[in-house]
């Protein structure tokens, strides 16, 4: 049987094709079954024990792993989040958060808000596709993760009583092997205890962890398939 067109592109080598077949490369592989909690857990860093399985009772969320353009490459969005006492008060995290009734389905919870936090424009933002699903017992979150892609660098308008700044890292270098690590944290919802965690640490010794980490992973093992 001859190879379709989608399985020819999914094979070819991401390194050296421009931007755009990039992004098209990945809309098509995330549209196939996703590498899920394997590829998390090679970033595992939990404050409270995984459950057999995820509640009832938790509390769907989404988020929006960002993608765009700066300087010629492929950058992420992050932010800080503030430092409020809340389960994730201080940490490095994607835009995202609760779902709420008035949203059609879980990628207008992640868009929406990334637009209230950051200013992301929704209408902007292009979907490619979604992560695996990922549990968080220290706040109860079930999250879907999304990424989307704007072609140019957003202009941010931070909500700032919930985002202290936002971090522009370019794809390739978070993702480098020089970026992991393993490191000492500190939950805000256990301020007396320190965890060993695998991490990636910016060039500027910025920490990511976590459910963060866990979902960048993902990406990553996605993204390894096209060298």
């Amino acid at each position: 049987m001859p190879i379709g067109r989608t399985e020819l592109r999914a094979k070819r080598k991401v390194t050296g094709v421009s931007e755009q077949e990039k992004i098209e490369w990945l809309r098509e592989r995330l549209k196939r079954e996703l590498p899920g909690r394997t590829a998390q857990e090679r970033m595992m860093g939990r404050v409270v024990a995984m459950p057999v399985k995820v509640p009832e009772h938790a509390r769907p969320s989404a988020v929006l792993c960002l993608l765009f353009p700066l300087n010629n490459e492929l950058h992420v969005l992050l932010m800080k989040r503030r430092e409020d006492k809340t389960a994730h008060s201080g940490q490095v995290s994607f835009p995202g958060g609760s779902y709420e009734a008035s949203d059609a389905d879980m990628k207008a919870t992640a868009l929406r808000e990334a637009q209230e936090e950051v200013g992301i424009m929704s209408a902007n933002v292009d979907i490619l596709g979604a992560l695996t699903t990922l549990y968080i017992p220290v706040s109860n979150f079930n999250v879907y993760p999304y990424v989307g892609y704007v072609n140019q660098r957003p202009v941010y308008n931070l909500s700032h009583d919930e985002v202290s700044y936002t971090i522009e890292v370019p794809l390739n270098e978070l993702l480098h092997a020089e970026r992991k690590t393993v490191t000492e944290v500190i939950s805000p919802m256990q301020p007396d205890v320190k965890r060993t965690v695998n991490a990636y640490q910016l060039k500027d010794g910025t920490i990511i962890w976590g459910a963060t980490a866990m979902i960048i992973s993902e990406l990553e093992v996605i993204l390894a398939e096209a060298k």
